[in-house]
Order: structure tokens, then C-alpha cells, then sequence
């Protein structure tokens, strides 16, 4: 594990066995066992990291993410924790930390998250769930389902085609 092109803080802490890849940006965050961060990923601020997980290049873990154990995100996965996201406050000022209500957002174990997907936060997304690529999940995710689309909306069960004899 290189870390000339890493920025990782001396809060972060990473279990044993877990891979990370060069360009990252981790701070304040729980990575656990046997897990593998791809290039390009940052993981903020109390994020946490289950065990056997990959984290695929480009995503972005903000604060408030509690990830599971064996969980998949794809490439260019975001996470929001913002409800009401706005540079400044009604009176002009910038916002601080003091200025916005995070809201967390959970993914249980054995999910996967599909390329580009969008997860809102305040979502809960089940355990085995898995969310197609490019969805926006703005609702929870029950356990075992299969979401696709924006908004994510359940699979349709195929249609039963016609034996061709």
C-alpha cells in the first residue's frame, strides 16, 4: 500500500487485511477487515466501513454512512446527508457545522450498490438489497429487493415469454 498519493488521517482507522488504493482522501472514518477502497474514493467523517466490503473507484462516502459488512458500492457511487443543502443561511452568512441537521444513512450487510447510483440520505437500504446502476434511491430499500430507476422503483418481474417450437 503506497501512500505517496494518499491522504489519509492519522484518525482513520483500518482494520487488518483492507486495501487501499493511491488518490484517496479519508479522514475520521472506520474502515474494517479485509476490505478494498478503490483510487479516487474519499470516505469523510465518522463513515463507517463494514468488514469484507469494496468501495469501488470515484464513490463518495460522506458523514453518516454506516455500511455493513460484505457490502459492494460501484464505480461513482454518492452519498448525501443533507436534507436541505445550501451554501449560506437565510442571512447571507456561509454555513457552518453548526448550520444543518445530518441525517444518516445505512446500507446492511451482503447489499449492493450499482454504478453511479445516488443514495439520499435518511434511507435505509436492507440487507442482500441491491440498487441498479444509476439509481436514485430517495426511499428505503427492504431486504432482498431489487430497485432501478429515478426514482428507484422495484424491478418488474419479467414478462414470461412464449417457447418458440
Amino acid at each position: 500500500m503506497s501512500r505517496r498519493f494518499q491522504s489519509i488521517a492519522p484518525d482513520v482507522i483500518v482494520g487488518e487485511g483492507t486495501t487501499i488504493h493511491e488518490f484517496v482522501n479519508l479522514y475520521g472514518c472506520r474502515i474494517g477487515a479485509y476490505s478494498r477502497v478503490g483510487a479516487f474514493v474519499e470516505i469523510q467523517r465518522d463513515a463507517t466501513i463494514g468488514d469484507h466490503c469494496k468501495i469501488s473507484t470515484h464513490s463518495f462516502i460522506c458523514s453518516g454512512v454506516r455500511i455493513a459488512d460484505r457490502v459492494f458500492i460501484g464505480h461513482g457511487v454518492t452519498f448525501v446527508n443533507d436534507k436541505h443543502p445550501r451554501a449560506c443561511n437565510a442571512d447571507g452568512s456561509p454555513k457552518g457545522p453548526d448550520d444543518w441537521t445530518l441525517s444518516e444513512t445505512w446500507v446492511e450487510e451482503d447489499a449492493a450498490i450499482g454504478s453511479g447510483a445516488t443514495i439520499l440520505c435518511g434511507v435505509r437500504i436492507g440487507a442482500g438489497a441491491t440498487v441498479g446502476a444509476g439509481a436514485v434511491v430517495t426511499h428505503d430499500v427492504p431486504a432482498g429487493l431489487t430497485v432501478i430507476g429515478n426514482p428507484a422503483r422495484p424491478l418488474a418481474r419479467p414478462l414470461a415469454r412464449p417457447l418458440v417450437r
